[in-house]
């Protein structure tokens, strides 16, 4: 028996069409991260080895994501009103420090809120001190540091994108350590920790990284990366990845607070 030829060539073309328009839908644009690196205060020597590392994060996420930088002030007051934060998904603090030029504060709190991101390494916890909204969306400011010291860090979270690559419970690391202030585990969803505090030794339970909401914004916070060494590792470059990816929708990962006790930290 025969079939007509010219029925199955156009249910062809049909299928190709319709996988052609399937695939369009699925290639979205990528997503835009601002990252900030203005320093209203101490100014970190790691500042360009953590841009060279984000924009290499972005170039190995397959399109998910891409970068742009706020370096001045004046790209700061540019790029991040009210209207130019449209333009972006994230927004990731890479070690500023002070009161940066942000033209309207509290429009870009709201923005987080209504459902961006927000990430921050190490100095973003010393970034817009007594300014509550800031402090409670990051989730803690900085109070004070030590010498730089080697301290084991216990994973919180194995299963969350930003730590789920650790192959061990704990392992070493040798950075600056910041001790918080204005910091809850009831409001955090912890990812990394330390179970002695880095210069006294002293029991407890001190925060590392973490995660949170705010509102409907997806929040991530990592204290490490003070020196270039932490920057270029890979296990932290994952750790920025998984970060970075959970923040954007990309990654699911818990987002509360872990129900349990602590035992209390006794920062200086």
């Amino acid at each position: 028996m025969s079939y007509p030829i010219f029925p199955a060539l156009a249910l062809t073309a049909l299928l190709g069409a319709f996988s052609s328009v399937l695939a369009n839908a699925e290639a979205k644009p990528p997503k835009r991260v601002l990252i900030v690196t203005v320093t209203k205060g101490f100014r970190h020597g790691s500042i360009p080895v953590a841009e060279t590392t984000l924009k290499t994060l972005a170039d190995d996420s397959k399109g998910k994501f891409t970068v742009d930088y706020a370096r001045t002030d004046d790209e700061v007051q540019s790029k991040m009103t009210a209207t130019a934060l449209k333009g972006y998904d994230a927004v990731f603090f890479a070690n500023t420090t002070g009161d940066l030029p942000i033209p309207d504060r509290d429009a870009f709190i709201t923005w987080v809120r209504a459902g961006h991101g927000f990430l921050g390494a190490h100095a973003a916890s010393d970034t817009f001190h007594g300014y509550e909204p800031y402090t409670r969306m990051i989730g803690g400011e900085f109070k004070t540091h030590g010498p730089q010291v080697s301290v084991t860090c216990t994973i919180e979270d194995t299963k969350h994108p930003a730590t789920k690559h650790f192959e061990q419970p704990a392992f070493e690391v040798y950075d600056e350590i910041y001790e918080f202030k204005s910091f809850d585990w009831k409001r955090v969803h912890g990812l990394l920790r330390m179970d002695a505090h880095p210069q006294t030794k002293a029991p407890g339970e001190y925060p590392l990284a973490w995660c949170r909401r705010e509102d409907k914004g997806r929040i991530f916070y990592t204290a490490l990366g003070h020196r270039d060494e932490i920057w270029q590792a890979p296990w932290f470059r994952q750790h920025l990845m998984g970060g970075i990816l959970w923040t954007l929708g990309y990654q699911k990962g818990e987002d509360k607070s872990q129900k349990r006790e602590r035992v209390p930290t006794q920062f200086r």
